[in-house]
């Protein structure tokens, strides 16, 4: 579904214009209705609203007692907005998510399948050049990834 990276300014009022190739699924997925949130890595992730339900259905399976699972529910949970596209595309970040994930003016909208993840420009080059120095050979000692091949 997406996938790529794209470098794009946010504008001075905090919004994010999705780009219109990004614009056209989305609405035809979910009505353009998206959902903002953090991720414990420090940057946002934004899904399509149905997407983000099934997230939510699957932190309500985790075991409230431990106190990972609560500070997971209240990441995800707390710094989710639900916000609709206006008629540019454009969606509005808030200041608590803007801060949180630090972002100003350039970004990165990194296509993850069935997400976008935002980083701030800089923090997604360190982010991108150490995960290409990941050695992924563990992924084929696990039996969950083992049959994943390119």
């Amino acid at each position: 579904m997406f996938r790529g990276t794209q470098f794009l300014n946010l504008d001075a009022k905090g919004r994010l214009a999705i780009p219109s190739r990004q614009r056209e699924r989305l609405a035809q997925l979910c009505d353009s209705h998206l959902v903002i949130t953090a991720h414990p890595q420090r940057c946002l992730l934004i899904y399509p609203e149905p997407g983000f339900a099934e997230l939510e259905r699957k932190l309500n399976a985790m075991p409230a007692h431990l106190a990972e699972t609560t500070a997971l529910q209240r990441l995800l949970i707390g710094y989710a907005n639900d916000v609709d596209m206006d008629a540019q595309g454009r969606v509005l970040l808030t200041p608590a998510q803007r801060k949180f994930a630090a972002l100003e003016k350039r970004v990165a909208l990194v296509g993850m399948v069935n997400r976008f993840e935002l980083w701030d420009e800089a923090a997604w080059q360190t982010t991108i050049k150490d995960a290409e120095e990941v050695d992924l050979s563990r992924l084929a000692a696990n039996p969950e990834t083992a049959s994943f091949s390119f």
